[in-house]
């Protein structure tokens, strides 16, 4: 009886941490987002772009990194899935359907993402 309560117990909470995480589809937009934030931070000459909005690129890839370590994904996989994403989106132009979508995004993913960016952007400078 013991061994079943215990296994039980034992699936409940590896079946929690599960659900906690971030699927492998949330993963790559949430990478995707951080090389488009960043993008969108780094523009290229010529591009114009409002400064708060690279304050909230800014604030949302540290939101998204934060978050990503909160539930459990290692510095080292995170950290590789964004340089993968920064390099694709290197040089590129701002492009607002992309940058509203990962709004939505972090918004959606993360818990109380809105007013998470938010605090960072207050704390950046």
């Amino acid at each position: 009886m013991k061994k079943t309560t215990l296994a039980l117990l034992f699936s409940a909470v590896l079946s929690s941490t599960a659900i906690a995480g971030m699927s492998d589809s949330d993963k790559s937009k949430a990478w995707e987002c951080s090389g488009i934030y960043m993008a969108n931070y780094f523009l290229p000459p010529g591009e114009s772009f409002e400064y708060s909005m690279k304050e909230k690129s800014m604030a949302s890839v540290k939101v998204l990194k934060s978050y990503a370590l909160e539930i459990g994904i290692s510095e080292k996989e995170w950290d590789d899935g964004v340089n993968k994403a920064v390099d694709k989106y290197n040089g590129a132009k701002y492009d607002k359907v992309k940058t509203e979508a990962c709004h939505a995004f972090i918004n959606s993913a993360v818990p109380n993402g809105e007013d998470r960016v938010k605090k960072v952007v207050q704390t950046l400078y």
